[in-house]
């Protein structure tokens, strides 16, 4: 009896044994020693998260982002801006993320017509005052409607003036997020508006000469010449997006202006080459769905 029941008891201290040690070496995975709490990595910092409902606006640039020529002859009108306007007609990119009300008194518009790149630096000077918490730029066609194809801004010059832009953004606002757009595509404005003999008449003034001047012209000149401007353009825009990429809260609309083809509807009837009204509300689209997509 006394074997009978030693045996049993050796069993089990053997299988006990044995069933600890397998769940043992399970737990710590094979011979490796089990994990220290101290020894855990710190998680990463989180990257900050776009806003698609900023609480106030800033609108920067030139004669486009003014409503020159929508309204009237050779006149800015800001209340058709695509970015800032009020106007029913365009529902701007401020009204759009602000609402019509709050719009009116939390966004700004300091475009100039006939700013380049290099003016931008400074609007942006005045601009921070305001505190925004989206700025929305664009600026570059003057920089290649010049008096002649020698007079446009250089890649390296413009490349420059925008990262200067954003750093005197960044000095003031390190959070505001950035808006920019493409440059239009102004070979596209000269086939559209070279149709119209009043347009072209306008075109006189000295609107975009290195593009505008001699409009009927097809030598080998001239077809030069406004692919040179066109050269220059595609360029401005690659250095948009290689800057902007660089800052964690800039979009660049990735070449959604430039590709759009603006139709008679969507340009000036005074002069063939400025956005309308209508051409102004399809700029406020583009905008819109880049802040917010």
């Amino acid at each position: 009896m006394q074997k009978r029941r030693h045996v049993p008891r050796a069993v089990l201290a053997l299988v006990t044994t044995a069933v600890v040690g397998v769940a043992g070496c399970d737990a710590v995975g094979g011979d490796s020693p089990a994990p220290s709490r101290t020894e855990a990595r710190p998680s990463p910092k989180p990257t900050p998260t776009w806003d698609r409902s900023p609480a106030s606006v800033v609108a920067v640039g030139d004669s486009i982002t003014r409503g020159f020529d929508a309204c009237t002859v050779l006149s800015d009108c800001p209340e058709v801006s695509w970015a800032t306007g009020s106007s029913p007609q365009v529902d701007s990119l401020a009204v759009r993320l602000l609402g019509k009300a709050k719009a009116a008194e939390h966004s700004w518009n300091y475009a100039v017509t006939g700013a380049r790149m290099a003016d931008v630096p400074g609007q942006l000077a005045q601009a921070v005052t305001r505190r925004p918490e989206l700025v929305a730029v664009m600026a570059g066609a003057n920089d290649a409607c010049r008096a002649s194809t020698d007079e446009m801004t250089s890649v390296a010059d413009y490349r420059a003036q925008f990262e200067d832009a954003m750093a005197t953004l960044r000095d003031a606002l390190p959070k505001t997020q950035v808006f920019v757009a493409s440059v239009p595509n102004l070979k596209r404005l000269w086939e559209q508006g070279r149709t119209n003999p009043l347009g072209k008449q306008v075109w006189k003034l000295g609107i975009c000469p290195s593009m505008l001047s001699d409009p009927d012209s097809l030598t080998t000149q001239s077809n030069q010449r406004r692919d040179t401007v066109q050269d220059r353009v595609e360029a401005y825009n690659e250095v948009l997006e290689e800057v902007c990429k660089k800052d964690r809260r800039c979009r660049f609309d990735d070449g959604a202006v430039y590709d759009f083809r603006f139709g008679t509807e969507q340009l000036s009837q005074w002069d063939w080459f400025h956005p309308s009204v209508n051409g102004q509300a399809r700029l406020a689209e583009i905008a819109y769905r880049t802040v917010t997509n």
